[in-house]
């Protein structure tokens, strides 16, 4: 008997207006405000048994407003405080051009959830792709996950009323803790191995 490892599920997730407060072209870790629920719903879905990443396009490095070195450093500051709760993010992926310059993974490219599936062992249609924006949802669709989210925090609400059209098959929820309760409504905690006689 032979067993098939089972593939990997994650959750991806867009930085500014999802995981934390948006502010223009954040660039200090001072500036960095996690929304309160973000803690408690990516623990859930953590110890559900997803991998988490976080997907962010930083045009600002493009545009020479910060450097690469900032964002490094802000990503290095929402680490230390997901960790203090427990939460561990699998891997960062960062597209720091400009909308105008050439990019292998600015979203709605679906580039970096390619990688992480093939570095990672993942299977995109059991996982999840969570914005406050179009080019999130796109990103998800492009890539073919499970479902793409748009939250309401960030520019989510401003999305809801004017491109209601565009939505699509996305979700629309409130926040971070109503995705994480949509998903785990909908995924078992263990997955259960597949196995093949050979």
């Amino acid at each position: 008997m032979m067993v098939v490892p089972t593939l990997k599920k994650a959750v991806f997730l867009d930085r500014d207006g999802t995981l934390i407060e948006e502010k223009e072209y954040l660039h200090k870790p001072a500036q960095v405000s996690i929304f309160p629920e973000v803690f408690a719903a990516l623990k859930k879905l953590q110890e559900a048994g997803f991998l988490l990443f976080l997907v962010t396009n930083q045009s600002g490095v493009g545009r020479g407003y910060f450097t690469l070195k900032d964002v490094e450093k802000v990503h290095e500051h929402i680490n230390r405080m997901l960790q203090e709760q427990g939460v561990r993010l699998a891997r960062i992926y960062i597209a720091p051009e400009a909308p105008d310059q050439p990019s292998w993974g600015r979203k709605p490219s679906p580039q970096f959830l390619f990688d992480a599936r093939d570095e990672f062992g993942l299977d995109l249609g059991s996982s999840y792709m969570i914005g406050d924006k179009l080019i999130d949802l796109e990103c998800g669709w492009n890539a073919g996950v499970a479902k793409s989210f748009l939250v309401r925090t960030g520019y989510g609400k401003e999305v809801e009323r004017q491109s209601p059209e565009k939505i699509g098959s996305g979700l629309v929820l409130d926040n971070l803790q109503e995705v994480a309760n949509w998903i785990l409504s909908r995924h078992s905690v263990a997955a259960t191995p597949i196995t093949t006689v050979s």
